[in-house]
């Protein structure tokens, strides 16, 4: 499955939701500010520190955008493209798609396609919001030219969903930054995890993979792991799994497109 010489995969995604995510998940939150800066903080301030960090080791990530972001932020996304990352859809606005009729879902598929593709390059990948499908989703997905999804939990390695062309990026949400690091402010009732303890589970989960030669989806947040603290640890983690020679590092969209 992998290019010769690696016996493994791994990628580097980040779900770039800025304010959406809350005002997606209620639109009453439009209104209340201090609420959405902790997603503006993702766009005025992690992003721009993420795409140095990129750089500085060479890798090509991809970044998961709803629309409305990239009309409220274009300037960031210009940049991510800009600097060779694959952009993927992740709905309009942050909507899961089980809360839409068909064609509610449809209008958000293509309003995004629009919005995303013109800022260059394909648009082939889909995460969705809740990382659910409805019962339309997958077929959606064909229909508008989509060649992959990163939203299942149920394998090490990609595959083809059965009787469709859309291949399966794995993901886990033991490789999600916010399942660790995001607090709850509704309830007080979430701890906010130490570096010290997601570097043992994501360090621990990745050399799991890497020995069964599966695909290793780590998923962050600006918003999220963009803090100091964390974006130290990011750097010291991409610099490990950089030290597997035998690990391809790559974009959702090359990984997917192994498959036959």
């Amino acid at each position: 499955m992998w290019p010769e010489g690696f016996r493994c995969a791994a990628s580097f995604t980040f779900d770039f939701d800025a304010e959406e995510v809350w005002i997606g998940e209620d639109p009453a939150n439009a209104d209340k500010p201090g609420v959405l800066s902790q997603g503006t903080y993702g766009a005025k301030v992690a992003v721009p520190l993420i795409l140095e960090l990129l750089a500085t080791h060479g890798l090509f990530a991809t970044f998961f955008i709803p629309a409305r972001v990239a009309e409220r932020h274009p300037h960031r996304v210009k940049e991510i493209a800009s600097a060779g990352h694959e952009i993927a859809h992740h709905g309009y606005t942050h909507t899961s798609p089980t809360k839409l009729s068909r064609q509610e879902e449809e209008e958000e598929l293509t309003k995004g396609l629009e919005i995303l593709r013109s800022f260059g390059g394909e648009v082939v990948g889909y995460r969705s919001p809740s990382w659910d499908f409805s019962a339309h989703t997958l077929a959606l997905l064909e229909t508008h030219g989509f060649r992959y999804s990163s939203n299942f939990m149920d394998d090490l390695v990609p595959y083809r969903h059965e009787g469709s062309g859309i291949v399966e990026l794995p993901i886990q949400w033991t490789l999600d930054d916010a399942a660790h690091f995001w607090f709850d402010g509704a309830t007080w009732t979430k701890k906010i995890s130490t570096v010290g303890e997601v570097r043992e589970i994501w360090q621990g989960e990745f050399l799991g993979i890497r020995k069964l030669g599966g695909c290793c989806i780590f998923t962050m947040h600006p918003q999220v792991i963009g803090r100091p603290y964390r974006l130290a640890f990011l750097d010291e983690l991409m610099g490990f799994v950089k030290g597997h020679d035998d690990v391809w590092i790559a974009t959702c969209g090359e990984i997917a497109a192994r498959l036959p």
